[in-house]
């Protein structure tokens, strides 16, 4: 039997509306290093987005650095796997490379060529063994590819889709000529850093890949010799093809379109060739988000009324094993997040698990006000400010819907002030803006035309 646990899109020194989220990062590394000691599976693989920019903080990196040294410490014979994702950078992330062998870790972070321009397919295969050096298993660690990573195929419809369908399949082609020679009775894990068609979005967070359709996925990509295949990219949990391919999501809620369902990391267990189980383990939530009001927007009035009356315990909440956190069967208090909170169901937010009164601030919620009004109120985030003085939440953002417009804006204060540009969709702007400027849509050669250019954009960078 083989145990393997599957993470990704960890995004390491994330900036949520100007909060630092290095504390929730942390406790996340300390729950799964808590998680692995006491499971104690074979491997760990972490499929991408390890850090959320290509130039990761120092503090970032420190993070990432001391859990794989930690986890080999406590861990010796636990093998780690980790390709990049669209977020890092390969270069940089495989470049200790050889430092990181030495505490069992394996990185992929390119796609590397041979001098005839041949790519090193043995480069991606990385056998998975136990302590007496038999191989367990063989993944095949993909990391995120870019157009100029896949092979090239001669008069393809879509290069880029075509091309990483080929790679996939000369990568498991050369998995499964290493497991008739070296080991038949052993599954092959697949990784990868992608968007399936049919794969469910969180746009505030997630960087596009997907450009009007375009380098979408087919199920059909990953051979069903491939046991199961651990995905990263798109943020909530997700699976397919009866559950053998798998996106395990963040560990953290990453924007507040993620704060209504749970995180987790999964665990497969395999025996021989095949995938026997697959289980999620729900990772504590270490600060909560909430919406004013719970659901859609509210008047100003309305919404000022709902925070002045909203009470919330003088202290917050910590989780278990920081500062004296305890399970929840041990009395961890009665705060409520959820619609059923006291305030008739006004407040909308994530539970917490597992937490004990404390007083760190890095724990208080985020929080994000809906306000609908029909003209700009210059005075709004002053007196949203001062009705929450006081309470122990962090508001993170002022959303505001236009009675004219109809559409999701706030005022150019607003919009530099808590508005990620990284949530906005470049087509969407660009079908604006010519709508406004000819007064007709744009058609379809037109937007093809503005697709081909952005995806260039977007794998230049």
């Amino acid at each position: 039997m083989l145990t393997v646990f599957h993470t990704a899109d960890w995004h390491l020194g994330q900036s949520f509306f100007g909060f630092d989220r290095d504390y929730e990062h942390t406790c996340f590394l300390e729950w799964l290093l808590a998680e692995l000691q006491s499971q104690r599976p074979d491997a760990l693989i972490v499929a991408g987005d390890v850090f959320d920019s290509i130039n990761p903080s120092a503090v970032s990196q420190k993070r990432y650095y001391n859990f794989l040294a930690r986890a080999h410490a406590a861990l010796p014979d636990l093998q780690i796997v980790i390709t990049a994702g669209n977020h890092d950078a390969g270069a940089r992330l495989e470049a200790p490379a050889e430092l990181l062998n030495s505490l069992n870790v394996t990185v992929v972070g390119t796609v590397s060529r041979d001098d005839t321009g041949d790519i090193d397919l043995q480069k991606f295969l990385v056998p998975l063994r136990d302590s007496g050096g038999n191989i367990q298993a063989i993944v095949l660690a993909i990391p995120f590819l870019r157009p100029s990573d896949v092979p090239l195929i001669p008069d393809a419809a879509d290069p880029y889709l075509d091309g990483v369908r080929e790679l996939y399949r000369l990568v498991t082609e050369a998995a499964v000529a290493m497991r008739a020679t070296l080991c038949p009775e052993v599954p092959l894990i697949a990784m990868g850093h992608c968007h399936l068609t049919g794969g469910e979005e969180c746009l505030d967070s997630e960087r596009r890949l997907v450009i009007g359709g375009a380098e979408a996925l087919t199920l059909e990509t990953f051979a069903n010799e491939i046991a199961y295949v651990a995905l990263g990219h798109l943020h909530k949990a997700q699976m397919f093809h009866d559950g053998r391919i798998r996106y395990c999501g963040s560990p953290i809620p990453l924007s507040f379109a993620e704060m209504g369902y749970t995180h987790q990391v999964m665990r497969m267990t395999f025996d021989g060739q095949q995938l026997t189980a697959v289980d999620a383990v729900p990772i504590p939530r270490t600060a909560a988000m909430l919406t004013v009001p719970a659901e859609g927007y509210g008047t100003i009035d309305n919404v000022l009324a709902l925070l002045e009356e909203w009470e919330m315990p003088s202290t917050v909440l910590l989780p278990r094993g920081v500062e004296g956190g305890r399970r929840p069967d041990e009395g961890a208090g009665d705060f409520k997040s959820r619609d059923e909170d006291e305030g008739g169901g006004s407040l909308r937010g994530s539970a917490f698990q597992g937490w004990s009164p404390g007083t760190r601030g890095e724990v208080h919620p985020f929080l994000e006000v809906r306000v609908l009004e029909d003209q700009p109120d210059p005075t709004r985030r002053k007196r949203i400010e001062q009705a929450l003085e006081g309470k122990p939440v962090r508001l993170a953002s002022i959303k505001v819907e236009n009675l004219a417009r109809k559409n999701a804006s706030s005022d150019s204060s607003d919009q530099l002030a808590n508005v990620d540009l990284k949530t906005i969709n470049p087509e969407d702007i660009f079908l604006s803006a010519h709508l406004e400027k000819y007064g007709t849509a744009a058609d379809e050669s037109l937007i093809s035309a503005f697709r081909e250019i952005l995806l260039q954009e977007v794998h230049a960078s």
